[in-house]
């Protein structure tokens, strides 16, 4: 007798319809979707209790237009990061710069109001000097290397006639452009002077900065928030591209 050997059969592969498969990958970018929502609302809620150290910025918040977690920067402050949170202020005779590693991608900003403290002794992030060395700092302790830093500069501006005579705006923007040469910055980009107050949006990570002109014509809240600034009592401090219009 011959025998004939047995062969099994290959079960057949079941194919999805076409109606399952896109529905699974419906699902899939929905669960994803909400997935970021969630993870983008817990980091703000985290950024939100963290525990500021001084003259850093606190204010933390979600910014529509952008759809990014931010953080505000007033006068006498500064905020480092390696995320791309939004880090925005806005400006008078002010000066804000940012500085980012090109290759840590880890980046800051400031906001000082004058040169120096005019010799009261008092140091705080109001104070050029003062205000870069604090931002320059904290970047290197997040990994930051000096040799790799880059500079974007922004304000100065002669916002208010009766401001025009002491030259605020001129004053901060020399220093500022003196501090950076003679700490080997590069500056690659800037917008300061002229007459205009300026809203400023940086994104740490990836270098990307933005500034706004705003209209010359009512700067008196700008100028009421940076005077208010000036006012306030120095609290002691223990720590050592291209732009875009929009």
């Amino acid at each position: 007798m011959t025998l004939t050997p047995a062969v099994s059969a290959k079960p057949a592969s079941a194919a999805m319809p076409p109606s399952m498969a896109s529905a699974s990958a419906s699902a899939l970018n929905q669960r994803s979707a909400q997935d970021a929502i969630t993870s983008k609302k817990d980091r703000l809620a985290r950024l939100k209790t963290r525990i500021a150290k001084p003259g850093e910025a606190s204010f933390f918040f979600y910014e529509a237009h952008f759809q990014s977690d931010a953080v505000k920067i007033l006068p006498g402050e500064y905020f480092v990061f390696d995320e791309d949170l939004l880090i925005m202020t806005t400006l008078g005779s002010c000066i804000a710069v940012c500085l980012w590693d090109r290759q840590a991608h880890v980046g800051g900003m400031n906001h000082f109001m004058l040169p120096d403290n005019g010799g009261s002794g008092a140091d705080s992030g109001r104070y050029g000097g003062f205000a870069m060395e604090l931002l320059i700092n904290e970047l290197l302790k997040m990994g930051a290397n000096r040799m790799t830093l880059e500079a974007k500069v922004f304000g100065g501006g002669a916002v208010l006639q009766g401001m025009n005579s002491i030259n605020v705006g001129e004053r901060n923007t020399q220093f500022v452009m003196d501090y950076l040469k003679t700490e080997r910055i590069p500056i690659v980009s800037k917008d300061v002077l002229d007459i205009y107050p300026r809203k400023v949006c940086f994104f740490p990570h990836s270098g990307k900065a933005m500034v706004k002109r705003l209209a010359p014509t009512n700067p008196e809240t700008i100028v009421a928030q940076e005077r208010a600034a000036l006012q306030k009592p120095a609290v002691a401090n223990t720590s050592s591209g291209s732009i875009e219009l929009f």
